[in-house]
């Protein structure tokens, strides 16, 4: 049986609350302020069709980051150097940390509310899994003297730098300009690896 497209009014409407969840996370104090009667109001849909598409808010935020991050993945798994799979592996994980961290900083508020709806915790989402693997399949690959011990956890430590809570301190709160953080963020990784550019 060949698969149903989507009707056209539904996916309508998908953009519609996409573009309103966008813009109200983007202008929000806090993520936990949004909420799905505020998002199906800015998008003009009962909410009845919000819950009917979506489930529930977290379902609506993961579907929303996924889309948002699609570009990026598409860029990681079958793109042109530094983040395509052609790239050198010393080459490659600091252009996909510094695209993560790029992707958090131009989706602060997104990505906050994303890591908030973790089971118990922001390490349990699919979309971190998924960052954790390929990087520590990166590092593991890495010649010497770059060569890492325990890429496993070495993996975990340099993405926690790209956390959207540290992110939003850092940029939002203590107000470090967006390329500075870029480059903090380089000299960290470089420091880790022990590599010198």
């Amino acid at each position: 049986m060949p698969e149903r497209k989507p009707r056209k009014d539904a996916a309508r409407n998908r953009a519609a609350v996409f573009a309103a969840a966008d813009t109200l996370f983007t202008q929000c104090r806090s993520p936990g302020d949004v909420t799905m009667a505020d998002i199906a109001a800015a998008a003009g849909v009962g909410k009845g069709t919000l819950f009917r598409a979506f489930g529930d808010r977290t379902a609506l935020i993961r579907a929303l980051y996924e889309a948002r991050l699609e570009p990026l993945r598409s860029a990681v798994e079958a793109g042109p150097p530094p983040l395509g799979p052609a790239t050198p592996p010393l080459r490659r994980v600091p252009a996909l940390l510094d695209a993560v961290l790029c992707f958090k900083l131009d989706n602060r508020h997104l990505a906050l509310a994303l890591e908030a709806t973790g089971v118990d915790s922001p390490y349990r989402t699919a979309h971190y899994e998924r960052w954790h693997t390929l990087l520590r399949d990166l590092l593991k690959q890495l010649p010497a003297p770059a060569a890492i011990d325990s890429a496993d956890f070495t993996a975990h430590a340099l993405l926690a730098a790209t956390r959207a809570d540290l992110v939003e301190y850092l940029a939002g709160e203590k107000g470090v300009p967006r390329e500075e953080l870029r480059k903090r963020l380089a000299d960290h990784i470089a420091g880790t690896l022990g590599a010198r550019t």
